[in-house]
């Protein structure tokens, strides 16, 4: 049944899709972000969570029955994640107790929860692939534990239900996005094929070799939907993934020749997109500024460093999505449709020639 949703985040990948999953429901949809953009059917938010007061403010006249927060801040320390990210949260459902409107609460997090945070990223003692709901936390620090505790100290205080979310990297369309691997390979392919660069894996011979999967943003928003209408999905955590598997030596040439460009042979040496494309934004500004494309700041589309944590991890990462299986969640995607299904839009929308 359809209701009023609040997305936090509502500008962002994940936000965004969400936000065009509950509309097509049938959903009356508010978008909170910082800065929010213009999304069609979305009653625009505007509030640093960081600030309690003014938050509370924002959310004085909210009544949503259904809260998705799928936003975070990146800070320079894990401490900082940590302490920045669960104010955030708590901030937020704070401000919306008043109302008592809430009768769910989903939180968008990831493989982090498994993998560790960025300081200690794919290291140390880690649980075995694939990755299952019910491996315990890493004895770590993670923001993603702070704000899984902050959710679930709230849904016992005022009594509405929750669900966490764990995708693995997230393919979908969003500007000014902080971790975006699906619009950086696609700039980077086409500053490949602008200079007859060689299209190079950027990653690990274990990612190039090994199984992986991946999440389609609106499979995702899918998932946040189906959690929040489904009782008995309700007071769970869940992976989230496209539903199929495959490896990297696989998929690289597959992008490559939806570029038209020549995918190099992997060496298995590492080459980070962060030295690969690091002197490319006056090249990005003359492609944008010759084909008349919406965004010519390449530090806007791409986000190298992301793709390539995610690309240069050690070890297979494989989830297991039996538990939303057993509940009835059949939603599927094939991860290479994914990925050019994003890059027609990204097409559409002149991010990229």
């Amino acid at each position: 049944m359809a209701g009023t949703a609040l997305v936090v985040g509502a500008s962002g990948i994940v936000g965004g899709a969400t936000a065009e999953c509950l509309l097509r429901e049938g959903w009356t949809v508010h978008g909170l972000s910082r800065r929010p953009t213009a999304q069609p059917g979305v009653g625009a938010v505007a509030v640093d969570l960081q600030d309690a007061a003014a938050t509370g403010t924002a959310l004085a006249d909210l009544r949503p029955d259904a809260v998705f927060i799928t936003t975070w801040l990146r800070q320079d320390s894990e401490a900082e994640n940590i302490r920045v990210n669960s104010a955030m949260v708590r901030n937020l459902l704070d401000g919306l107790r008043p109302g008592g409107s809430a009768r769910h609460v989903a939180l968008v997090t990831g493989l982090k929860h498994y993998l560790g945070p960025f300081e200690a990223y794919g290291k140390g003692a880690l649980p075995q692939t694939p990755f299952r709901e019910d491996q315990a936390r890493l004895d770590i620090e993670n923001f993603y534990y702070a704000q899984e505790d902050e959710v679930f100290a709230a849904a016992e205080r005022d009594g509405f239900s929750w669900s966490v979310h764990r995708p693995h990297t997230v393919i979908g369309l969003a500007v000014g996005n902080a971790m975006n691997m699906g619009t950086t390979l696609a700039v980077y392919a086409t500053l490949c094929r602008e200079t007859g660069r060689p299209f190079r894996f950027p990653g690990s011979a274990a990612q190039w070799n090994g199984l992986t999967d991946m999440t389609d943003a609106g499979l995702l928003a899918q998932h946040l939907l189906w959690a929040a209408t489904t009782p008995e999905a309700r007071n769970e955590a869940f992976n989230v993934v496209n539903g199929d598997i495959f490896r990297w030596s696989w998929m690289w040439g597959r992008i490559a020749r939806w570029f038209g460009v020549e995918p190099a042979a992997f060496d298995g040496s590492v080459q980070p997109l962060e030295v690969q494309m690091a002197d490319d934004r006056a090249l990005w500004r003359s492609i944008a500024e010759r084909e008349g494309l919406a965004e010519p700041d390449l530090t806007r589309l791409a986000s190298p460093w992301h793709t390539d944590a995610d690309l240069g991890r050690p070890i297979e990462v494989v989830t297991d999505m039996g538990k939303s299986r057993k509940l009835g969640f059949t939603g599927y995607r094939a991860t290479d449709d994914a990925f050019f299904n994003l890059f027609e839009r990204l097409r559409e929308a002149r991010l990229i020639p």
